[in-house]
């Protein structure tokens, strides 16, 4: 149980992991990989080669040292880091594996001066606190899917019925269940886990969907990553007629149906979840700007599919930018970097709007701050992180 002692111990923590929570987290992912085979397919090595898993644990273990006492303060992290998990099927043994492991990384960092034993006790006491709302979590999420039409618990075989190339770098992948039975109808913007052996090697991973539900079937749009071992797999190797396992679909980064006028804001790859949203809006007329940015029309996926709805339905407009355009690319209404001044001339003429924006990190805290600079509340402009979940400030 966590007690008042404890929590003042945990915050007093506070300022130390405001200046090593890096050199802390880093630590526990060399023990925890290092020692624990059985839960790397969980984790992107990527992710780690660049630092983004450690900085995202880093921050994470921040905000909850420093909302101890009112965890309602913490937002959407808690839901963000639950439904990754449910994508992956993280299982609720996983957290005393990860438990011992940070109590080690903290008391090996810090030292035994500053990570006395009654900082461990503390810090145990907190993370216990802290694994019950998660697993708990994810547990009414597992059950929740497991008894809805369509649903199902772990893995689920499916087979690959089409593959299309759409970009130089993005190539879409349509699914089938092996059993022909229903599936689970996502929510426009949520993802789905999937798991792959590549060349031997164990390996999860969660991509947005890029079309509305169906009931039959899911797609989704993946980017070659320069290095990346499962994109690379999936573009080289998988074939159709191949068969994957799928994860029930998962995600809080979802579309609120209403009548505002809706902005759908992408950069790159970032456009996959806003295909879904689309599709789903168009029927109800409310009015909508797609806004899309790209390096140059080799890489931009899905604009003869976009065009083609704008054309046909008159509440839509979509406007691209490409970054640095190629002679014989056509058609974008600008060059250069989405900034403030593209958005506030592409964006509806009211700031009651509903924006969902997604994309490189850069990307996404240069739209967030212009659609602040343009009086956009918050509230009205969501966001979603396809690596380890981090923050825009």
């Amino acid at each position: 149980m966590l007690s008042p002692e404890h929590r003042a111990l945990v915050r007093a923590t506070v300022p130390l992991l405001e200046t090593g929570g890096e050199a802390l987290t880093n630590h526990f992912y060399r023990i925890l990989l290092g020692e624990h085979p059985e839960v790397r397919p969980y984790f992107n090595q990527a992710n780690q080669i660049t630092g983004e898993q450690p900085r995202a644990l880093a921050n994470g273990v921040l905000m909850y040292a420093k909302h101890i006492d009112r965890l309602e303060a913490l937002g959407d992290l808690v839901d963000v880091i639950v439904n990754k998990h449910v994508s992956l099927r993280i299982r609720a043994d996983h957290y005393p594996i990860v438990g011992r492991c940070l109590l080690r990384a903290i008391r090996e960092v810090l030292g035994p001066d500053v990570a006395t034993d009654e900082i461990i006790d503390a810090w145990g006491a907190a993370y216990g606190q802290l694994a019950g709302i998660l697993s708990g979590a994810e547990a009414t999420i597992y059950d929740a899917v497991a008894e809805a039409p369509g649903g199902w618990r772990d893995g689920r075989a499916f087979r690959v019925i089409e593959k299309v190339r759409e970009s130089d770098e993005i190539t879409s992948f349509r699914f089938a269940p092996v059993d022909g039975q229903p599936v689970y109808a996502h929510a426009p913007g949520q993802y789905i886990g999937l798991r792959v052996h590549v060349h031997g090697v164990d390996s999860r991973r969660n991509y947005s969907l890029s079309a509305a539900a169906d009931g039959v079937g899911y797609r989704i749009s993946v980017k070659r990553v320069a290095g990346g071992a499962v994109s690379t797999f999936l573009h080289d190797d998988v074939q159709v007629g191949d068969t994957v396992e799928l994860f029930p679909p998962s995600g809080h980064f979802v579309l609120e149906e209403n009548e505002r006028p809706l902005v759908l804001i992408s950069g790159g790859v970032g456009i996959t979840p806003t295909l879904a949203m689309l599709e789903r809006a168009l029927p109800s007329g409310r009015p909508i700007h797609f806004i899309h940015s790209a390096r140059h029309g080799g890489v931009h996926a899905f604009r003869d599919t976009i065009d083609s709805l704008a054309a046909s339905h008159p509440q839509l407009r979509r406007y691209y930018c490409y970054e640095k355009p190629r002679t014989e690319d056509v058609g974008h209404e600008a060059s250069g970097y989405l900034d403030r001044n593209l958005l506030a001339a592409w964006l509806p003429g009211t700031t009651d709007i509903d924006a969902y924006f997604l994309g490189p990190k850069p990307f996404m805290k240069a739209v967030r701050k212009a659609l602040r600079d343009l009086g956009v509340a918050d509230a009205r402009a969501r966001y979603e992180f396809f690596g380890p979940a981090s923050s825009l400030d």
